[in-house]
């Protein structure tokens, strides 16, 4: 598994969009300005989740970016998967080196670990929503089941 830098930015663009409410439309130059990215990643972004349906977008002069959904029913996992498509992945299933030891029909006693290790891995990012996030570190924390430091 890979953290992005696109994940990293989708999770601030869906952050700020969170933290507004969804009253008004946020231009993606504003986001860009606000949160110091660069705009052509804010504008791809914007696109990627909006073809999600993480965001929906607003014409006009006030137009601009609203989160699609409250933010308590996104998760880290949705706007992963909308930006990066895949969050975890198996490489020896998308890119096997040895067709006869990693092939579909080829036994691996390593496989089954990985594929354990992504659903856990899953089942944290389907269950931190954007609303979590807007939490405090250490409730997030507590959250996602990370002690406190000593």
């Amino acid at each position: 598994m890979r953290v992005t830098t696109w994940t990293e930015y989708s999770l601030i663009i869906s952050l700020h969009l969170a933290r507004r409410g969804g009253t008004e439309p946020v231009a993606a130059r504003d986001i860009s300005e606000s949160e110091r990215l660069p705009g052509d990643y804010v504008e791809q972004i914007l696109l990627r989740l909006r073809r999600a349906g993480l965001v929906k977008s607003v014409r006009g002069a006030r137009g601009g970016y609203l989160l699609g959904r409250p933010a308590d029913q996104i998760s880290v996992h949705d706007v992963m998967a909308a930006c990066d498509h895949q969050i975890f992945e198996i490489n020896c299933e998308t890119h096997p080196v040895d067709h006869e030891r990693c092939g579909p029909g080829a036994q691996c006693s390593i496989r089954p670990v990985w594929h354990a290790l992504r659903n856990r891995v899953d089942d944290l990012l389907m269950g931190v929503s954007l609303t979590d996030l807007l939490q405090e570190e250490s409730r997030v924390k507590q959250l996602v089941g990370i002690a406190a430091a000593p």
